[in-house]
């Protein structure tokens, strides 16, 4: 069984659960560093797409710095995973947000003048992101009673949604009066608010033997820490191990991979062909889009209080729900159901979402806990760039109904089948009696 959640710093703690978790200034610190560094990840990609249109970067040159950090997030995601649970995590946040506050400069200077120097620093960047996702998550964990971490999980979920959905007319609004540069520096500030604005979490313990097992438990309000001497490869894989030791997490993990590597394909590369050949206009495009995003945030509102019965089949078959998405596209629909059928996508992978990272929090032995979750990070974003390059030419042999067909089938077959491994019921392997009523709760549950 995983190691017993130690003690967290979170105030408001023996409150009953009544006040909203954004009242609680340990998390409320933590969510607004999240909602920083949330914003300045999707500002990048924006704002340089800003430099081609006012041709100071060329095409192929953002294709180049996309790449360039995609490769560091990727790198960094299992390194930053083992540092987390070898170290503080709130250090770790801290340096790497540092990090990519400090790469933005180098892209701003960079402009117009070296694309190397721009690729080297989007690695950079790509790097702290990566390195704040293990962190982050694991964090939470430390800063909120565990009675509380669907909420929480929830409002993280809301911020990055309400984001995505604001964030287009901020940045288009702010280019009117400010350059690429000056926004690229202004991306640097988000980092280093995502950087310095989270307060710490539970006082780390390292283990007392250099096998990394304990002679005695944790001092309260203290977490275990992955003692030091093992190689990052070593613990790495203890942290694989530790996956391992939870069937409900594997089967569900690749799920999530089969349905971010298919569905969210289509809508990368097939929803914008769709929208041009068969509606002959860009607002199925951008409604889907933004019904897609609306309905994520109903999701993460309905989940932050909702408490099924069995939450890990629920959450299964919210993921499943985004292969209406590809679906819809299959036959020639009105726009209107396009779109609803991305709302409905959107309410289903937030109720995936914010059980799934919630039931990690939970079952994961905390000393691991940053290891799963970048293993988690590092499958499911890191297999999404192979189904977007595969789509398209899988579009141009085979055409775009068969391909859809084969994607909206693997988003309802592979969470199906994560369902069948009975731990998946709970997201647990703990006895089922142990589960919840379905009930609805009041705003601090």
């Amino acid at each position: 069984m995983p190691t017993s959640p130690a003690p967290t710093t979170s105030a408001g703690a023996g409150s009953g659960g009544q006040r909203s978790i954004l009242l609680d200034v340990a998390f409320l610190r933590l969510w607004t560093g999240a909602t920083a560094s949330g914003l300045a990840t999707w500002a990048l990609p924006f704002v340089l797409g800003l430099a081609v249109l006012d041709r100071t970067l060329g095409a192929t040159d953002l294709g180049l710095l996309l790449a360039a950090r995609t490769v560091g997030f990727l790198a960094a995601v299992p390194v930053a995973g083992v540092l987390a649970d070898r170290h503080s995590r709130r250090s770790v946040v801290l340096w790497a947000g540092l990090a990519s506050g400090a790469a933005a400069p180098v892209l701003a200077a960079g402009l117009d003048r070296s694309v190397l120097l721009m690729a080297a620093a989007a690695a950079v960047a790509g790097a702290g992101q990566g390195a704040c996702r293990p962190a982050y998550q694991a964090l939470t964990a430390e800063v909120v009673d565990a009675d509380r971490r669907q909420q929480a999980n929830a409002a993280m979920t809301l911020a990055v949604r309400v984001t995505t959905l604001v964030g287009p007319s901020l940045a288009a609004l702010l280019a009117v009066f400010l350059d690429t540069g000056t926004l690229l520096m202004a991306i640097g500030v988000l980092w280093l608010v995502a950087a310095c604005v989270p307060g710490r979490g539970a006082r780390p313990d390292t283990p007392d033997t250099t096998d990394g097992t304990r002679k005695e438990p944790a001092a309260p309000g203290t977490v275990p820490r992955t003692a030091p001497g093992t190689s990052f490869l070593a613990d790495f894989v203890d942290g694989v191990r530790e996956a391992r030791r939870h069937p409900w997490f594997i089967a569900g993990l690749g799920a999530l991979t089969a349905v971010i590597a298919t569905g969210y394909s289509a809508t990368g590369v097939a929803l914008p062909l769709v929208s041009r050949d068969e509606y002959g206009t860009e607002v199925v495009l951008a409604g889907a889009m933004t019904a897609y995003t609306a309905g994520a945030l109903a999701g993460a509102l309905l989940i932050a209080r909702w408490r099924p019965r069995s939450p890990g089949r629920a959450a299964l078959a919210g993921l499943a729900a985004y292969g209406f998405a590809p679906l819809s596209l299959v036959f020639p629909v009105h726009p209107t159901v396009v779109m609803a059928a991305y709302a409905v996508a959107g309410i289903g992978i937030e109720l995936f979402n914010v059980p799934w990272f919630t039931a990690a929090q939970r079952e994961v032995a905390p000393d691991k806990l940053a290891r799963v979750s970048s293993l988690d990070f590092l499958l499911s974003y890191g297999l999404a760039p192979l189904g977007l390059a595969l789509i398209a030419p899988a579009i141009d042999a085979f055409g775009a109904r068969p391909v859809l067909v084969v994607c909206a089938v693997t988003c309802f077959a592979a969470p199906a089948a994560a369902a069948l491994v009975p731990s998946s019921r709970g997201f647990s392997r703990r006895p089922e009696s142990g589960h919840a009523e379905p009930r609805m709760t009041g705003a601090g549950r």
